[in-house]
């Protein structure tokens, strides 16, 4: 009765889906799928086997997991088997099952991430292979462990926020994934901030990861950009984590006012010109460089009540820049003060401070310049009648000179006269005929005849004085000419200035340092004398030193000078290479013939040179003899020359080695020594001198070859 009650309580727990076969079991439950349960009502044809649960990653393989059995036949006269992923289906090995004791194994880590569940079919056969029972379901269900970290979306998280927003405003949402099982906590996940610096002004929801702002403060002129350190956890904040980077970005509102960075300006403009800058208003703002926040406005509040000045705004560095729109006129009004003001494009917060220089005074000097004169009446139209006689007076033109401060004289003369018909007094500007002209002439248009008279006054000087006080020495200006012609014309012309102090009659006091300064600097003009002085100074030395070595060479190398040296050996030229006996050309027995007009040349203009192969190099030679005076004498004067070099101490005899100079290399002929290189003529080949011209014809005959 004990046993039947055990039983009927194991099926139905099978019944109501408890496992029975649960990881960590040493011994794993035997089950009877086919059994059916003794009852009156239905009779179902098989048990449904509830799930088994192992956990993935388990390592004591192979692991039992379940074993079933049949209890229509004894033990050992059964034969199981099992089909489906895992086993015969991918991926394979996975289970395994004995054949004998229904035992069901796991071989292989299982990973929930991959495959979360398993369904199997059970088979059961008798050792014929005839069917015991109808196939049943087995379903294995992998539990799941934290082995997955969770993972940012992102490495970097960007957002945006208004400089001064207030608390609580959204900035951005960090997002975050892990790939264990949703249903459990290995994939709860927890948001936090691990570092944003000091203070705290963001927080983070540590369940949607959406980051906002939690105190006031934020000012993008103190800091523009924060960088934020995330960190997400799972297992509900406690277990893998992972860390993002989190950068804020504060755009910019206008919360900055522009001020001036001077309290007052000065300036200067020139009158009867317009379009010109005058100069530029330096401002300041903190916001945004090139953001409409940062964008300077000026308005001119005073001070221009006709509007002849206007400011515009660079671009690029914010200054306001000041212009004349309409001629000024010194003599009307040499000094205007403005009033000028400064604002943003865009309306400044209403919490933002108001600048402490957000106006500034413009002192505008203005610069008289030449003005032309000025016609009263232009053009000035009169009558005369037809064939006026030379004299009739025209017309008086009177014009004003607009520079009322400069005592000015106006003349007038003719620009445009085509028929030289008028006679224009420079002086008063009184006009007359000096001829007739003819009612026929092509310069009449409807009875109207048409010439234009200029005026102009005598200003042709510069005033130059000092605004301020400048340091005594020479100073380096630079003048600027313009005409007053429309468009003007303009030439630059550098100006050399010397400050120094007076005395009183206008001259520079005796010892001052500007006199100093200004005497140790010289002017161009100064400059390019003393260089032509140099230049003609070596024009004129450069004839005299060729003169003299020309005559140093010709000592040197005159035809008699080294006579009382050569007269023991021959008068030959050496700078001839003659081509041997039969070449008479070497001797000059004119020389000897006509010595009284080589007298001249034979003179020394200095002391003679000294022998350089004599023994005593340092000893004179001595003087040179008187030359014959017919060619009678001619014997008598070699044989005194030859006397005279035996007896002469300062050079060594005529059997010694003497010392020439060098003669250099590269002489295409060739050496001589490889005659005398070999005992046999046999050796040599004499065929080169068949090319060395006719003066080395004989040598080539008598050893050339044949």
């Amino acid at each position: 009765m004990d046993a039947v009650l055990l039983l009927t309580l194991g099926l139905l727990a099978q019944s109501l889906g408890l496992s029975l076969g649960v990881l960590g079991l040493r011994r794993p439950r035997t089950l009877f799928p086919w059994r059916r349960a003794p009852t009156l009502g239905r009779v179902r044809r098989a048990w449904v086997i509830p799930p088994i649960s192992v956990s993935e990653n388990h390592k004591r393989l192979p692991y039992t997991l379940v074993q079933i059995k049949s209890d229509k036949q004894p033990l050992g006269s059964v034969i199981y088997s099992i089909q489906g992923p895992g086993v015969d289906e991918e991926p394979r090995g996975v289970f395994s099952i004995d054949k004998f004791t229904g035992k069901v194994f796991l071989n292989a880590m299982l990973d929930r991430e991959k495959t979360d569940r398993f369904r199997l079919r059970a088979f059961a056969l008798d050792l014929g292979g005839s069917t015991l029972e109808e196939p049943t379901d087995l379903e294995i269900v992998v539990v799941d462990q934290n082995d997955n970290r969770p993972v940012f979306r992102q490495e970097v998280f960007t957002g945006r926020v208004l400089e001064g927003a207030v608390p609580g405003t959204y900035v951005t949402r960090a997002e975050a994934t892990d790939a264990d099982d949703p249903e459990t906590d290995n994939a709860a996940l927890r948001y936090s901030i691990l570092e944003q610096g000091s203070p705290q002004l963001f927080s983070i929801d540590e369940h949607t990861g959406e980051i906002r702002t939690v105190q006031v403060g934020l000012d993008r002129e103190v800091v523009a950009e924060y960088n934020l350190t995330l960190q997400v956890a799972d297992m509900s904040g406690d277990g893998l984590t992972a860390t993002a980077s989190a950068i804020i970005t504060l755009e910019d509102v206008n919360d900055n006012a522009p001020g001036f960075t001077r309290d007052e300006f000065f300036m200067e403009a020139t009158e009867a010109i317009s379009g010109v800058d005058v100069g530029r208003l330096e401002v300041e703002d903190r916001d945004l460089p090139g953001s409409p926040n940062w964008a300077a406005k000026f308005t001119i509040l005073e001070g221009d009540p006709d509007g002849q000045f206007a400011i515009r705004t660079d671009p690029k560095t914010n200054e306001g820049v000041l212009s004349v729109v309409k001629p000024l006129d010194y003599e009307s009004c040499d000094h205007y003060d403005l009033k000028v003001g400064v604002q943003n494009e865009v309306p400044l917060q209403a919490a933002a401070p108001r600048p402490e220089r957000g106006q500034a005074r413009v002192s505008v000097q203005v610069r008289d310049v030449n003005e032309a004169p000025v016609f009263q009446e232009n053009p000035l139209r009169t009558s005369l009648a037809e064939g006026a006689a030379p004299g009739t007076p025209v017309a008086t033109f009177s014009a004003r000179d607009p520079d009322t401060e400069q005592l000015q004289r106006l003349s007038y003369f003719k620009d445009y006269d085509p028929e030289d018909w008028l006679q224009v007094d420079g002086a008063t500007g009184w006009v007359q005929t000096q001829r007739v002209l003819s009612p026929a002439s092509p310069f009449l248009k409807d009875g109207w005849y048409r010439a234009i008279i200029l005026a102009h006054d005598d200003v042709s000087h510069a005033h130059l004085r000092l605004r301020h006080q400048v340091q005594e020495g020479l100073h380096h200006l630079s003048l600027l000419l313009r005409d007053s012609g429309q468009p003007p014309q303009q030439r630059e012309q550098p100006l050399n200035v010397t400050v120094c102090r007076c005395g009183q009659d206008g001259t520079c006091l005796p010892g001052a340092s500007a006199l100093r300064a200004g005497a140790a600097g010289i002017s161009l003009g100064a400059l390019v004398i003393m260089l032509a002085s140099i230049v003609l100074l070596l024009l004129l030395t450069l004839p005299v030193a060729l003169v003299v070595r020309f005559r140093q060479q010709s000592w040197d190398k005159g035809l008699l000078q080294g006579l009382q040296d050569d007269l023991r050996d021959n008068i030959l030229n050496y700078d001839e290479q003659g081509g041997g006996e039969e070449d008479q050309d070497a001797y000059d027995i004119s020389q000897l013939r006509h010595p009284t007009e080589l007298a001249a040349l034979t003179a020394p203009l200095g002391r003679p040179p000294l022998r350089r192969d004599a023994p005593f190099g340092r000893a004179r030679p001595p003087p040179p003899r008187a030359l014959p005076t017919s060619p009678a004498d001619i014997a008598d004067f070699i044989n005194d020359g030859l006397e005279a070099a035996d007896s002469d101490l300062s050079v060594p005899p005529y059997d010694t080695a003497l010392i020439y100079d060098y003669e250099g290399d590269g002489s295409v002929a060739g050496t001589l020594s490889s005659i005398l290189s070999s005992l046999g003529d046999e050796d040599q080949d004499y065929s080169c001198l068949q090319h060395w011209g006719p003066r080395f014809a004989r040598l080539a005959d008598l050893y050339g070859p044949p």
